[in-house]
């Protein structure tokens, strides 16, 4: 699992479908696809239930939503404090 893979998750659970997910993060649908589909596989569960063309949080999914965006906020606020420690 990457923190691109959790990045592109929290995006789509926000977003609620793969197309408007992939128009924010600038990726095509399949390659979203792919990316989801490889982390379902390493955590070993669907993370969303697929309803047409709206998708829904399984409760796993919904479990590893909370983990998922405090990492990615972690990651986001080390790579602050880095930029801040480099320019002073």
């Amino acid at each position: 699992m990457t923190l691109v893979q959790l990045r592109h998750f929290v995006v789509l659970a926000d977003q609620g479908s793969f197309v408007q997910a992939s128009a924010a993060l600038y990726l095509t649908q399949p390659a979203l696809t792919r990316s989801i589909q490889g982390l379902e596989e390493e955590l070993g569960g669907a993370l969303f239930d697929r309803l047409g063309r709206r998708i829904a949080l399984t409760p796993f999914g919904g479990e590893v939503l909370q983990r998922a965006r405090r990492l990615v906020a972690d990651a986001e606020a080390l790579k602050q404090t880095g930029k801040g420690l480099h320019a002073g």
